[in-house]
């Protein structure tokens, strides 16, 4: 079995990311800031806020986390989008009410929405742009290649399969409305599962040589878990991402990315 470790190629990137944030404090004296709106407590969106907060704390981005009822996101979004020093803003989904999901996500200004969610923003999503990085930074190549997708949500599955098909790959989408999923993924060369239930595929349900990036988490009685049954690491001939240290930590630089770009647009304006 072979490891996809987003862990280490993010500390790459966070060194280089760490160089930047310097030149914006010296140079321009810009101190980038992160944004996030936080109307849901939840074990895995905490998880992913504390992330963010102690990453932006080593790259030197102030994080504010503004921890409100839902009925206030968009006068708070309203409020941060004309705020000058705040350079990127992320609203932690899913909401109380989805229903104001879009309406919410869509208030975030294109220049501000370092998440790539609105319709009209100028990021790509933070956690398709990490998908792709970690395969290319083990040299998966995916030209060529039956590439299946197993979730289609809006923070990865509808993004990620636009952007690859955009790409030219040959890419299948799997949601809850497919009824033989085992089908698909016994012919995947690449499967992405991104669905948030746990033990969705099983062993019996790749084939060999398969590459399996699991980026869809969910709780249960043993804390944070994934989309793949454990028995599926055990397999030897396959490549798979790590239980922790997969997507996650380079959809957490994917996203300092935006907000270290946003911040640099920011300084042709001075």
């Amino acid at each position: 079995m072979k490891i996809l470790s987003g862990r280490e190629i993010a500390g790459f990137i966070k060194e280089r990311q760490a160089g930047q944030v310097r030149n914006l404090r010296q140079e321009f004296k810009v101190v980038p800031k992160l944004a996030i709106i936080r109307t849901n407590p939840d074990p895995v969106v905490d998880s992913y806020m504390k992330l963010k907060q102690s990453y932006g704390t080593d790259i030197l981005i102030d994080v504010d986390v503004h921890t409100i009822e839902q009925a206030d996101a968009i006068k708070t979004i309203e409020r941060l989008n004309n705020d000058p020093t705040v350079h990127g803003i992320i609203v932690q989904i899913p909401l109380p009410n989805p229903k104001q999901t879009d309406d919410i996500l869509n208030a975030v200004a294109p220049n501000k929405d370092v998440d790539g969610l609105a319709e009209q923003t100028e990021f790509e999503p933070a956690t398709p742009m990490a998908i792709s990085w970690l395969l290319t930074g083990y040299n998966v190549e995916m030209a060529g290649k039956k590439i299946l997708i197993v979730g289609h949500g809006r923070l990865v599955g509808r993004p990620l399969a636009q952007l690859w098909k955009n790409s030219g790959l040959d890419v299948t989408v799997a949601d809850r409305t497919t009824k033989e999923l085992s089908a698909l993924t016994k012919t995947a060369d690449i499967i992405i599962s991104a669905t948030g239930r746990p033990g969705l595929i099983k062993k019996d349900m790749v084939k060999p040589n398969v590459v399996i990036v699991v980026s869809g988490v969910a709780t249960d009685s043993n804390g944070l878990v994934g989309d793949v049954e454990p028995e599926v690491r055990l397999l030897p001939n396959i490549t798979i991402t790590p239980e922790k240290g997969g997507v996650g930590p380079l959809t957490v630089c994917a996203l300092f990315d935006n907000v270290i770009r946003s911040a640099r647009k920011s300084t042709v304006k001075k």
